[in-house]
């Protein structure tokens, strides 16, 4: 292989774990952000090299354009998905969506943060996980945009007003949180509703994406005794038989249901406040390619 093609090949693959981080933030899919990143290895490949002064800045443009052109038809997508959307799980105890050390690092990826830029324009999408997720500079953020600093600064005060970002995460560590999760569990499959709604806050919520492929419910469960109920509901139908292991997805501990899907778990002050599930099986194609590779 020529020296040039090789040395070509490999600023691409350095930059690499970056282009997918802003992908998949900027996406909320795996799938699709490794699409993103293939697409923008072929415009790499085919530019002229004479032109690329800083390849990071030049990949890091290319991935963030093609972007913007696919949230044009993702937010179609979004519109006609059955049930409530969200993000694919990843896995990120190996550091695929970049370092997570921070409870604002681990903000960055989590799936309640990813719903909420679902309120966002594509272009204030972009400039704020640019500038929150990977600390670019407003003027940098330009540049990659084609906008002015003045404009990105507005875009961006806009975005972060009406993302309202959640309050950083103050979990228990995770031995902990296993041992609360276990309890609750314990509780669910023996169908004790009454002990689950010691372990619930009252405004409790469950949100559950099964995207019309797998029976889910299509609308978010509020409250401590129906979030409760619906536990012991679930644990019945698929509980007895199901192989469980915890991992780290999207910064949060997780529960693993065999093949069936993922089961995050939010502990506030001790009580449950938040469940979720993602069981489109469309939507789990990639945690099942890493889990493979672990």
């Amino acid at each position: 292989m020529p020296t040039h093609v090789t040395a070509s090949v490999a600023d691409f693959e350095e930059h690499r774990p970056r282009m997918f981080g802003i992908a998949y933030r900027m996406l909320g899919s795996a799938t699709e952000a490794e699409d993103i990143v293939q697409d923008a290895y072929l415009r790499w490949t085919s530019a002229d090299r004479g032109d690329v002064e800083h390849p990071g800045a030049w990949l890091a443009k290319a991935v963030t354009n093609l972007c913007l052109n696919a949230l044009t038809s993702a937010r179609v997508r979004r519109e006609e998905y059955v049930g409530p959307w969200l993000p694919e799980p990843v896995l990120t105890g190996g550091g695929a969506l970049g370092p997570l050390e921070s409870a604002e690092q681990r903000d960055s990826v989590s799936m309640a943060l990813l719903v909420l830029l679902e309120q966002l324009t594509p272009v204030e999408r972009a400039v704020y996980v640019l500038r929150e997720a990977f600390a670019y500079s407003h003027r940098d953020i330009a540049g990659l945009l084609d906008l002015s600093e003045a404009n990105c600064r507005q875009l961006y005060r806009r975005a972060a007003a009406r993302v309202s970002a959640p309050k950083p995460r103050f979990e228990p560590d995770p031995a902990r949180w296993q041992s609360l999760v276990e309890t609750f569990l314990e509780a669910a499959r023996g169908g004790d509703v009454a002990r689950l709604e010691t372990m619930l806050a009252a405004d409790a919520k469950y949100v559950g994406d099964g995207g019309g492929v797998v029976s889910a419910a299509l609308r978010p469960i509020l409250g401590r005794d129906k979030v409760a109920r619906f536990a012991v509901g679930i644990m019945a139908k698929y509980g007895a038989d199901l192989t469980i292991r915890f991992a780290e997805v999207n910064g949060s501990p997780t529960l693993l249901f065999g093949d069936l899907g993922i089961f995050q778990v939010e502990i506030e002050d001790g009580l449950v406040s938040g469940l979720r599930t993602v069981t489109n099986p469309e939507k789990l194609a990639f945690l099942h390619r890493q889990l493979s590779h672990s």
